[in-house]
């Protein structure tokens, strides 16, 4: 007698979506615990619920300086937090699958493709092990590095803890910090001249950036550029773009007072830092309005696809640049490193520029709208949001309840993606449906 056949009844997005949203939740009541505090009081939901999206979406907005008002329990909790939203949930889940010998099924591995934006529905298992061994040994080797500043100046167990800290923050592209003794909210601004800390945080920064496919393409095939894929070719070559250029204009722009070195030091890290992991070594309301309008483009650009990194990816803004030099250039075809590029791509980027433009703007002008502020403030405030940087000027912890849920709802989307929220709410007979053609007409542009 045959089996009938049985749809699913969940997709791999709303999977994806509901893991996200449960330990969200999970960390939101865990933080509330007294023991959690530092003056062992339990903490308001409103407070636990927009720390724990941060964390989980490796945003690092905060309403709480974490070092001031998170108990070391506390302290523990987020980075766990961090390390689980840049992992990936379904990576997580899977990991915890094989340690306990289960065999992974096809509709596990299919929604570890989906989570991690795997190429092909084979090897992803091998993917998941390489992602869990890299991720391990870069923030190993970050831990060590930025123990030779933390160790001599807080003392072994200390320094020892706030070094792997700041490395799974860095790595994972979180921003979270534990330089409150310095002052609420100071980021890494005491570390303005420390060579070791800029490189090393930078260093954390891209490697969790650029993705674990470009890893995995390095692992297999070494620096032999031309024979890596198409994808990770676009992400080096727009990734030094995106480091090179902002630094360049940030040392013409801004720290003009400082000597030449920390000058150079200043303007390579806030050009990396909005890519998107939260840390700054200079106060950002002090920066001219040119340099908060780069840091703003650089914020909504992020990382790579599968990378710990959010934004609306640069592989979204290469395609995009692409497909318009093609029209200016009238070359046909948009292409890069003599391959073509997909219309699926061009149509997916260009949706999720729209996406990520819109919320971007819809939600600053409620913002000021509903707090009185500066549009340009709040503008900063969710760019820094949807592309789960973790920047601010200052006006998080001023926020009202309203603007606190468009915050979270922001770092929710830019974690999961625009278009995995999409999937999740369009049914596969819809998308069936749709799979159709129409007479063609002409439309004039421009």
């Amino acid at each position: 007698m045959r089996v009938p056949f049985t749809r699913k009844t969940i997709s791999n997005s709303s999977a994806i979506l509901i893991g996200f949203a449960l330990t969200i939740l999970m960390g939101s009541l865990i933080l509330m615990l007294p023991f959690c505090s530092a003056e062992r009081r339990v903490t308001p939901f409103a407070d636990t619920l927009f720390t724990a999206t941060s964390a989980v979406c490796v945003t690092g907005l905060v309403v709480r300086d974490t070092m001031l008002y998170w108990s070391v329990a506390g302290r523990i909790v987020i980075m766990i937090l961090i390390q689980i939203g840049g992992m990936g949930i379904v990576t997580l889940s899977a990991l915890v699958s094989m340690a306990a010998g289960q065999k992974i099924g096809i509709l596990q591995r299919s929604a570890m493709q989906d989570s991690i934006g795997g190429f092909q529905l084979g090897g992803i298992v091998v993917m998941t092990l390489f992602i869990v061994k890299v991720m391990a040994a870069i923030e190993l080797l970050g831990a060590v590095l930025l123990s030779f500043t933390f160790i001599p100046r807080y003392g072994f167990l200390k320094g020892a803890g706030f070094s792997v800290f700041h490395s799974v923050s860095a790595f994972c592209n979180a921003g979270f910090d534990l330089m409150g003794e310095q002052g609420a909210f100071s980021s890494l601004t005491g570390f303005s001249s420390d060579v070791n800390i800029n490189l090393t945080v930078c260093f954390l920064i891209i490697a969790g950036g650029i993705g674990f496919f470009t890893w995995k393409d390095i692992a297999e095939k070494g620096l032999r550029f031309r024979y890596y894929r198409m994808q990770t070719k676009v992400v080096l070559t727009t990734t030094a773009v995106l480091i090179l250029l902002p630094a360049v204009c940030f040392f013409f722009m801004e720290f003009s007072d400082l000597p030449a070195g920390e000058r150079i030091l200043s303007s390579l890290f806030q050009a990396v830092t909005p890519r998107t992991a939260g840390f700054n070594t200079k106060d950002y309301m002090a920066m001219s309005g040119s340099g908060r309008a780069i840091t703003i483009v650089l914020m909504l650009i992020g990382g790579s696809p599968g990378s710990t990194a959010g934004g609306m990816k640069i592989t979204t803004i290469f395609v995009i640049l692409a497909a318009s030099l093609s029209v200016f250039s009238r070359t046909g075809q948009p292409s890069a490193f003599g391959r073509g590029i997909a219309d699926a791509a061009i149509r997916q980027a260009t949706a999720l520029l729209i996406v990520y433009i819109g919320l971007f703007l819809i939600s600053g002008m409620a913002i000021s709208t509903i707090e009185g502020l500066p549009l340009g403030d709040c503008l900063f405030e969710t760019a820094s949001a949807v592309g789960t940087v973790g920047l601010t000027l200052g006006i998080t912890s001023t926020l009202g309840p309203v603007s606190r849920i468009i915050l979270i709802l922001l770092m929710f989307i830019g974690r999961t993606g625009g278009l995995t929220i999409a999937k999740a709410f369009i049914r596969d007979q819809m998308i069936q449906n749709q799979i159709r053609r129409y007479p063609q007409d002409s439309i004039t542009v421009g």
